[in-house]
C-alpha cells in the first residue's frame, strides 16, 4: 500500500495561524507574502499541514509511481525565519545573487525578514517556480 504524504491540505484557518505567531514583524511579512502569492497564483491561501501556507495545487506522479498533491506556491513562518518553497529552477545563481540576505537549499529559500530581500526579485523567482511546476506537472 502506498504511503500517504505527511503534509496535506487542511481546513485550518490561515489567518488564525498567522495571527498566533509571536513576532509582529513575522505576522506582517506573512501577510505580504500571502498577498503576493495569491496575486501570482490567483488562488486563496490554505494550510498545508500544521505550518505551511499554500496557494493553488498541482498533482504529481514520480517515475517510482509515488504520487500526491502539493501547493503551487508556499511559505512557512517559522520561529526565526520565513521558509519560501521554491523549485530549483527558480533558484538560479543570478536571482539568488540579486535577492539579498538569505540561505538556500534544494527547494527552499530562508529569510529572516522581507526587509532583507528585494521583493521584485522574489516575485520573479516565485513566478518562475510556478511556471516550471505547471510545465512539469500539467493538470488535465
Amino acid at each position: 500500500m502506498a504511503k500517504a504524504n505527511k503534509t496535506a491540505a487542511t481546513k485550518a484557518s490561515v489567518h488564525a495561524f498567522i495571527d498566533k505567531h509571536p513576532k509582529e514583524e513575522m505576522r506582517d511579512d506573512s501577510r505580504v507574502l500571502m498577498a503576493l502569492m495569491q496575486e501570482l497564483t490567483g488562488e486563496e491561501p490554505h494550510m498545508y499541514g500544521p505550518s505551511i501556507v499554500g496557494f493553488g495545487t498541482y498533482h504529481y506522479t514520480y517515475a517510482s509511481g509515488h504520487s500526491g498533491s502539493a501547493p503551487l506556491a508556499a511559505f512557512s513562518p517559522r520561529k526565526t525565519e520565513l521558509v519560501l518553497y521554491l523549485g530549483e529552477e527558480a533558484q538560479d545563481d543570478e536571482a539568488l545573487a540579486k535577492l539579498g540576505k538569505h540561505k538556500a537549499t534544494k527547494g527552499c529559500v530562508y529569510v529572516k525578514r522581507l526587509a532583507d530581500i528585494d521583493l521584485k526579485v522574489l516575485k520573479a523567482m516565485i513566478k518562475k517556480s510556478i511556471a516550471a511546476t505547471r510545465k512539469r506537472y500539467p493538470q488535465k
